[in-house]
């Protein structure tokens, strides 16, 4: 059986097993666009309700492309659909459109721009290098689940709020509801395994200023690379590498920070960037292959390359500016060299005219 038909078929059948669950649902089919990627869904809605749950209809036909019986593959989507609905959130409608409530929900992510494109089109967004800063409405975040709203241009408009409303009140709100957290990379892998294997293993939380990486994320490790955005960041980070820093983005829930003392080059960093997302991230949780540095003198965020450049401009401007210092050196040697000469040539000229009588050659 072909994907449309599979398709068809298999919104009938899901339909008919939740009815014998004693759930009563409407069934449509639309594409849901997520950050990095997008995807056809079939969204059951129960009847009279207002909040649904979405499934992929590409996951369970692989499923079944896979080898999984056709029957199998109807019931286990029942069940994914029977157990999203149970724990759905249980949200005031009518407050989604009420701005001054959901504008302490706000929180912010940072994706790739290219990766994104037609979706940033939808969406207020700002431009950081070659990523963009996205909003959403956190309504629930817990152990169970995360229930979240991107802000898009339609929804803004029905509330009537500007994009720039918007991000000052994310600015404001964001680190208050998901507060930026930087780690030394010891201490996040020893949270990881646990303090016994981490003893085991010969890991142990090492002196801060020792630390050559640190983790920079939120509490629930859900889109932790929007602290990016955040005010503050940049400084907090620069606090904890002790002055300029790379960022290397590991994926778009959180950024690992790498003191720039000399020990690592960026060609380095760029090379395990790309290796680590080819190799160990999700295309869904990718942010981008680039790295980016941070001058804490001058305040400047940029691409790693950029600043490759400019501290070449700047280097060649030094150099340059050496150069014109010398050769003014050189001139006024020259002169002052042609300065002490004058008198000697003066006397020459006296001593052979009295020689001569007086007379003037």
């Amino acid at each position: 059986m072909d994907y449309e038909n599979f398709k068809e078929q298999f919104i009938d059948d899901l339909k008919e097993k939740l009815y014998e669950q004693g759930i009563d649902a409407n069934i449509s089919v639309n594409e849901v666009k997520k950050l990095n990627e997008s995807y056809e869904a079939v969204t059951v809605t129960p009847e009279g309700g207002n909040i649904g749950v979405n499934i992929g209809v590409d996951k369970f036909y692989d499923a079944y492309e896979n080898g999984t019986s056709y029957d199998a593959v109807v019931d286990r989507a029942a069940e994914v659909v029977s157990v999203g609905l149970a724990q759905r959130p249980d949200i005031d409608v009518s407050s989604l459109t009420d701005y001054s409530q959901m504008k302490e929900k706000l929180a912010m992510e940072v994706v790739s721009t290219e990766a994104n494109k037609e979706m940033l089109e939808t969406v207020p967004h700002q431009n950081i290098e070659d990523m963009a800063v996205v909003y959403r409405f956190v309504l629930n975040s817990d152990d169970e689940g995360r229930s979240s709203i991107l802000v898009t241009n339609q929804l803004l408009e029905n509330m009537g709020v500007t994009p720039e409303q918007l991000h000052a009140d994310a600015m404001e709100n964001a680190p208050q509801i998901k507060p930026v957290e930087i780690k030394g990379m010891s201490e996040v892998m020893v949270e990881m395994m646990g303090p016994e294997q981490a003893e085991m293993m010969g890991i142990v939380p090492m002196d801060p200023k020792d630390e050559q990486m640190y983790v920079a994320s939120v509490p629930d490790k859900v889109h932790g690379a929007g602290v990016l955005a955040y005010q503050d960041f940049m400084d907090k980070a620069a606090e904890k590498a002790g002055g300029d820093f790379f960022i290397l983005p590991s994926s778009i829930h959180e950024l690992l920070i790498v003191p720039d003392n000399g020990k690592m080059e960026l060609k380095d960093l760029e090379a395990m960037v790309r290796e680590v997302n080819a190799t160990q991230v999700a295309p869904a949780d990718k942010l981008t292959d680039s790295v980016y540095h941070y001058d804490s003198q001058n305040k400047i965020f940029e691409l790693g390359e950029k600043f490759v450049e400019r501290q070449a401009e700047k280097e060649a401007a030094i150099e340059a500016k050496s150069e014109g210092r010398d050769s003014i050196l050189d001139d006024l040697k020259a002169k002052k060299d042609e300065a002490a000469k004058q008198p000697k040539k003066e006397a020459a000229e006296k001593a052979v005219t009295k020689n001569k009588g007086g007379e003037a050659i």
